[in-house]
């Protein structure tokens, strides 16, 4: 059974950071793109950042380009959101996501806010 854990969210100033993670099982990580979407508060899902199987290829999306950083570690089956200079507007729930078949983990709750 596939599963994704993700963790490392809380409550953070403007400006702050946050590094999330997200633990794999039940499949072949290293054989799968992954990625990162949010979701917040009354909005639809927005997909944040995707990264290759090989960690070559990382891409974001214009809101986060430049503040956030995706990664992972094969060997671990683990997949990263590094969160920097983050804005109340990053508020949201974060999921991990295998990008086949769009499965996601339970999702890890951020909240920027002074």
């Amino acid at each position: 059974e596939v599963q994704l854990v993700e963790s490392g969210g809380g409550l953070v100033q403007p400006g702050g950071s946050l590094r999330l993670s997200c633990a794999a099982s039940g499949f072949t990580f290293r054989n799968y793109r992954m990625s990162w979407v949010r979701q917040a508060p009354g909005k639809g899902l927005e997909w944040v950042s995707r990264i290759s199987t090989s960690v070559d290829n990382t891409y974001y999306a214009d809101s986060v380009e430049g503040r956030f950083a995706i990664s992972r570690d094969n060997a671990k089956g683990t997949l990263y959101l590094q969160l920097n200079s983050l804005k109340t507007e990053d508020t949201a729930m974060y999921y991990c996501s295998k990008e086949d078949d769009g499965v996601r983990g339970q999702g890890t709750q951020v909240t920027v806010s002074s």
